[in-house]
Order: C-alpha cells, then sequence, then structure tokens
C-alpha cells in the first residue's frame, strides 16, 4: 500500500469523524426530530453537506400515509464549539415517495364539457384556433381542427347511425348547411334525430326526409283458410 493511499484513507476518516459527521451530530439530529413527536424516527440513512458549517442528516420516517418520505435535520457548527446547532428539522419526500404529478398550466387541464352556466373561459393570447384583432376570427387550423372532430364524433360519416343510413345529410330537407364552404357540415333540425346538433353532410340516420314508408307488417301473402267451412269431395 503505497503512502498516498494511505492519506487518502485518514483524510476520508478526518472527515467522517468531524463535529458535523461524527455520532454525536447523529444523536443531535435524531433528539431534534424526535422531538417533534410528530411520528417515529427510524434509522439513520445518509448524511450530506450543505456547506463547510452545515450538513443534513437524514433518517427513515416511519409515519403512516407518508411511505418513502424521511426525516432531515440541518446541523450546523463552528470553529472552537465541541457540538452542533440544529438549524432546521423536516419531513421531505425520498426518492420512492408518492409525488404529485407534475403541474399543468389551467389551460392545458380544460376539458370539454368543463364548462359551467356561470364559468369565464377567455381564449388565450396565442390561440392558434383564432386570428386577427378585435373582432377575433376563426383561424384555418381552427377550422380543420373542428372539421375533424365532427367528422370523428358522433355525428360524423363514420358513426354506426351512418354506415346504416341509406341516405345522407346533404340531400335531407331537415338539414341546414354552415355558409361555409370550407366547413363540410350543418344543423339537423329534425326533433326526432339529431335536432340541434351539427351535423357532417355525410352523416346520415333513418329520419331522412326522403326515407320510403316501412312495408306493414300485417301484409298478407295468401288467402285465410277458413278451417270451419264444409268441403265437398267426390265420391266414385
Amino acid at each position: 500500500m503505497d503512502n498516498g493511499t494511505v492519506a487518502s484513507r485518514r483524510n476520508k476518516q478526518r472527515r467522517s469523524s468531524g463535529p458535523l459527521l461524527d455520532a454525536k451530530a447523529v444523536a443531535a439530529a435524531r433528539e431534534a426530530l424526535e422531538a417533534l413527536e410528530e411520528g417515529e424516527v427510524g434509522e439513520h440513512i445518509g448524511v450530506k453537506g450543505v456547506s463547510k458549517y452545515a450538513a443534513t442528516h437524514r433518517f427513515r420516517a416511519e409515519v403512516e400515509g407518508y411511505s418513502g418520505w424521511e426525516w432531515n435535520a440541518v446541523v450546523a457548527w463552528a470553529p472552537g464549539n465541541t457540538g452542533v446547532t440544529i438549524n432546521e428539522v423536516a419531513l421531505v419526500q425520498g426518492g420512492d415517495a408518492l409525488k404529485a404529478p407534475a403541474w399543468v398550466p389551467y389551460h392545458e387541464r380544460v376539458r370539454p364539457g368543463d364548462l359551467g352556466p356561470k364559468d369565464v373561459l377567455p381564449p388565450r393570447a396565442d390561440d392558434p384556433r383564432l386570428e386577427g384583432e378585435s373582432p377575433r376570427r376563426l383561424s384555418a387550423h381552427g377550422l380543420k381542427q373542428a372539421q375533424q372532430r365532427l367528422e370523428s364524433g358522433e355525428f360524423g360519416p363514420t358513426s354506426p347511425f351512418a354506415r346504416h343510413a341509406q341516405f345522407h345529410c346533404n340531400t335531407c330537407a331537415f338539414f341546414l348547411p354552415v355558409e361555409n364552404k370550407a366547413f363540410a357540415g350543418g344543423v339537423c333540425v329534425n326533433e326526432y334525430s339529431a335536432d340541434g346538433h351539427v351535423v357532417a353532410e355525410e352523416f346520415g340516420c333513418g329520419a331522412h326526409s326522403d326515407t320510403p314508408p316501412a312495408q306493414p307488417l300485417n301484409t298478407n301473402e295468401h288467402q285465410a283458410f277458413d278451417d270451419e267451412r264444409p268441403e265437398r269431395f267426390q265420391v266414385r
């Protein structure tokens, strides 16, 4: 073993036995945490330096509902003193603690259907759905998004109603088209169908204005047989 290795080991031992890191510092940190009387202080799990004259001692927290959390006690030492003082104690999240999800800005948390009768939801200044100054106008991006939602939604051309329909809305008298050639949709005014909803031109249902009358269920294809009528038979 060379002299450099020996010196390195001695320096390490000297650092680990300094007033911030020795057994007295650990005991002082534990005593301060136990004085809180807010939960059991478990084993000493580590220490990290804060500065030349301060360090944080970490203890496992045995507190119900706080799995993975740990107790921290910050101790300080002034040159010439034989002991440490307690600067701060706290219950903090450890590496395995259950953490709250990352903060999401309000405008990203709002979802369709969240708006209530008394709520106010002004558009963002950089809302890509709008363009121009006051009054703002629907942008090409906003129109494209609306068309995509319509076509993939309940009143779009791929919905179950549309797939089973004989006719489409663009030929229906109950269909009021939107006066925008870039938007293939309109409003249904049939009270028995999608009344009051915006529907795609290629949407359809069984209540189209040109739907033919259904065949009556009681149509007779053969004459009724009278089983009480007398029958005549030839006798040879």
